[in-house]
């Protein structure tokens, strides 16, 4: 018989298994090379193509426009099992999958149906929004204007997350009458310059850097309203963190399962003669685990929550589709606040089970910590735990969009 190291559970389907099963060969080729990427800071252009051309990044498109029509508690489980093999793929694909949604809850139009062809034909989008200096907080200094010729994007951007991947380029700009847009460009366009120069210590193959657009063409129906983004966006945006964070766990316990059974050193006071039988390294490793399935099973929760706000859109019903996306902003900040504390502590507590040879960095057990943390940094929880009991004590609403940038002065 073989033990798997680790039971997650059932997926969120009957279907989900033979779903899981055509993507879970690539789920392990992509592992395999993870930490010797990381430690060579290899980007994973390879990785992404072949997630590409295997389907996974139209998993939300309709199925006649080429996608897989999958649900969002089928996408997300997908998501984790994605992230277990490489962290830095699921925050690379992060704004292409929340484009999708964008596109996806858009009306029925030429233009709508254009955007799934290209995305269930494997086009991928990217994402420049945040700026950093001196840029206000609720506005930026990017902007589109027109000139003689049409309309032209000129800006800086930061934390442009898998832009160097993408084919489009979706960035946050001031209009011409001062509002807030969102601008469509090809990535291959003129005037456009991505540097990965992104100097965080996790995360580091998501390409989040530096984005430069110097007078950049852009088409008409490429601006839109910013305003026209998916009521749950939020919600989703920060559930792809969550899932991101529940694989982190299940990568991490899985390694520590098998450096355990692998390993032969043990100091002369332990509690057995070797580390597979001894209780306290085995309780580590039972910490471990039940941490990562804790964190599973609550983004599997919340991720009910944004299925259920993602179907109330058009249903003709504006009270039940409001209530649904605040349940859905309020369970998955319940979720993040606690999904975090589990996923460092796995993280952390890891080395415990392990002797100092388990600091090598060819095996980059750090990477787990290191990665785990820096996406729990992006969205503080400290937030989320205030925004929860506003909620529960005053009735007050969450934020359903947030920027951020400088405080005026």
């Amino acid at each position: 018989m073989t033990f798997p190291h680790g039971v997650w559970g059932v997926g969120p389907s009957g279907s989900y298994e033979a779903l899981a099963d055509r993507f879970r060969p690539l789920f392990a080729r992509i592992r395999e090379g993870a930490a010797k990427r990381e430690v060579t800071r290899t980007l994973p252009f390879e990785e992404i193509g072949l997630l590409r051309e295997a389907g996974f990044t139209a998993l939300r498109v309709p199925q006649r426009f080429g996608g897989a029509g999958v649900t969002l508690p089928e996408f997300f489980a997908l998501l984790t099992e994605l992230a277990a093999a490489d962290s830095n793929l699921p925050q690379a694909l992060r704004s292409h999958f929340a484009f999708i949604e964008d596109v996806v809850n858009a009306p029925e139009s030429p233009q709508r149906d254009a955007w799934l062809t290209r995305l269930g034909g494997g086009e991928l989008v990217g994402g420049a929004w945040t700026e950093i200096g001196n840029a206000v907080v609720g506005t930026f200094d990017t902007r589109v204007t027109r000139n003689g010729s049409g309309l032209v994007l000129t800006g800086k951007k930061y934390y442009t997350t898998g832009s160097l991947y993408a084919d489009w380029i979706e960035v946050g700009a001031i209009d011409d009458a001062g509002e807030s847009v969102m601008v469509r460009v090809p990535r291959s366009a003129a005037g456009i310059d991505i540097a990965d120069d992104w100097d965080g210590f996790g995360q580091i193959l998501t390409a989040s850097g530096t984005a430069v657009f110097d007078k950049v063409p852009v088409a008409d129906e490429d601006v839109i309203g910013d305003g026209n983004r998916f009521r749950y966006s939020a919600a989703f945006f920060q559930t792809v963190h969550l899932a991101t964070l529940a694989g982190i766990a299940r990568a991490a316990a899985s390694d520590v399962a098998a450096a355990v059974a692998e390993r032969r050193r043990t100091f002369s006071h332990a509690a057995a003669p070797v580390a597979a039988q001894d209780p306290q390294i085995l309780q580590v490793v039972g910490k471990v685990h039940s941490h990562a399935y804790a964190a599973g099973a609550i983004v599997e929760k919340a991720t009910a929550a944004l299925e259920r706000a993602a179907l109330a859109h058009g249903a003709g019903d504006e009270a039940a589709e409001e209530a649904a996306n605040i349940a859905a902003e309020i369970e998955v900040a319940q979720a993040q606040t606690v999904v975090t504390s589990l996923v460092l502590e796995a993280t952390t507590v890891l080395f415990d089970a392990l002797g100092a040879s388990a600091t090598s960095r060819p095996k980059a057990l750090d990477r787990y910590w290191r990665n785990a943390r820096t996406l729990s940094s992006h969205n503080p929880r400290i937030y989320k735990d205030r925004i929860v009991g506003d909620y529960a004590v005053n009735g007050t609403l969450p934020p359903f969009q947030w920027t951020i940038g400088a405080t005026p002065t």
